[in-house]
């Protein structure tokens, strides 16, 4: 079997702006067996980068046998230059390749990709609810109401409850409450004033009494607070029982998390924006992050998140895969998820919830009562819907 060419996709979901377009590969081979991958830039800057960074590596593997994924995984490391401590463009098209990669491995031996990594630890994941402060909407709605007041956090937070979740996640300093709008960062740089603290807090308080002491909270940043805010607002919501704390700050010096962590109570998360074995290292040789996140569609693949992951549980680390993409990389997570011994929980983000996201796959993978079940179809499971393939940007590199 040889890899005959490589189909790039930017997706155009029906209601999501051009910030959020996803990037997927289908690596085709002279059998006809074909496999999905995806590039996890959907989100930021950088969506087309990564595009155009799958074409410039489609060459190396053209003509490659695409059961040699850890041989082709090296060719790109290696044979590259840029390959080498490159960034978040360059793992996200050896990410994309990689998952289609093991895609075909899986389809080829008509199996699951979990079995191509050890098998089953579990039967079904936990899943929370994610990113709340955009809202928790009925699966056909086509936006997001910004959450301002405690009250609103209270009753966004009940509604996930209602629907099986024991666990949510929400980012309480993103949402400016005298615009409504997303705050910008300079805002929870340094010492944070008293009045944008209590507020914070205040929202954190009325969560935890609306939810009861039962239900899990995650407390997200999104990096956007540095060590002196990052700590002041973990101290202030310590004693509301948070599960773990997220992206308190930037993941580029160790010493800065290791040194937040030691002074604040609450198991420290970080990692979509770590890549690959060696720069997750250090954070995990000074424990300054509990829980890691590597996204799987840019720390490099399939291939490379079960690494990442083994690395993790030398240091007793747990893991919570980082999910903001379209049902691909979905898929992709669950089987790592399913395999690995230190699996804490799933992120259902809240774009992952809505129909406009859904329909990009071809099956629609969804939680039942907060709860995921791998695929069992041959592979990662999922691949593009009719709906996708017809309304996406494609170019094919042979």
């Amino acid at each position: 079997m040889k890899i005959t060419s490589v189909d790039v996709f930017a997706l155009k979901p029906r209601y999501v702006p051009q910030a959020m377009r996803g990037v997927v590969c289908r690596i085709n081979t002279d059998c006809g067996i074909y496999g999905y991958g995806e590039a996890a830039l959907s989100y930021g800057k950088g969506s087309m980068a990564g595009f155009h960074m799958i074409k410039e590596l489609a060459p190396l593997i053209i003509g490659q046998d695409p059961m040699r994924n850890e041989f082709l995984w090296e060719r790109m490391f290696k044979d590259t230059f840029w390959g080498v401590s490159g960034g978040a463009v360059f793992y996200s098209a050896m990410s994309a390749i990689d998952i289609a990669l093991m895609d075909i491995k899986g389809k080829a031996l008509n199996v699951p990709c979990y079995q191509l990594l050890g098998g089953k630890q579990r039967d079904k994941m936990r899943a929370y609810a994610s990113q709340l402060q955009l809202d928790w909407p009925d699966d056909d709605a086509c936006g997001f109401r910004m959450q301002v007041t405690p009250e609103d956090y209270a009753r966004v937070s009940l509604k996930a409850v209602s629907e099986g979740y024991t666990a949510i996640k929400i980012d309480f300093l993103c949402i400016n409450p005298d615009t409504g709008t997303v705050r910008p960062q300079s805002e929870t740089l340094g010492i944070m004033d008293k009045r944008q603290l209590d507020y914070a807090v205040a929202r954190v308080k009325a969560t935890r009494e609306a939810v009861g002491p039962n239900i899990d909270i995650i407390v997200e940043n999104h990096s956007n607070t540095d060590a002196i805010s990052g700590t002041q607002f973990g101290r202030a919501i310590q004693e509301y029982g948070i599960y773990y704390y997220e992206e308190p700050t930037y993941p580029l010096n160790p010493m800065t998390t290791k040194n937040l962590a030691r002074k604040v109570n609450i198991p420290i998360a970080n990692g979509e924006r770590i890549y690959t074995r060696w720069l997750y290292l250090p954070f995990l040789i000074d424990d300054s992050i509990q829980v890691i996140q590597p996204e799987i569609a840019n720390c490099g693949g399939i291939t490379e998140c079960k690494k990442i992951c083994d690395l993790a549980h030398i240091f007793d680390a747990s893991v919570q895969i980082h999910i903001c993409g379209s049902p691909i990389s979905l898929a992709a997570a669950l089987h790592v998820e399913a395999a690995i011994p230190n699996f804490l929980i799933h992120e259902h983000h809240v774009i992952n919830k809505m129909n406009f996201i859904r329909e990009l796959g071809k099956y629609d993978i969804y939680p039942e009562n907060g709860y995921f079940t791998v695929p069992e179809r041959p592979g990662i499971g999922q691949e593009l819907s009719d709906y996708a393939l017809q309304t996406s940007y494609c170019e094919t590199v042979k």
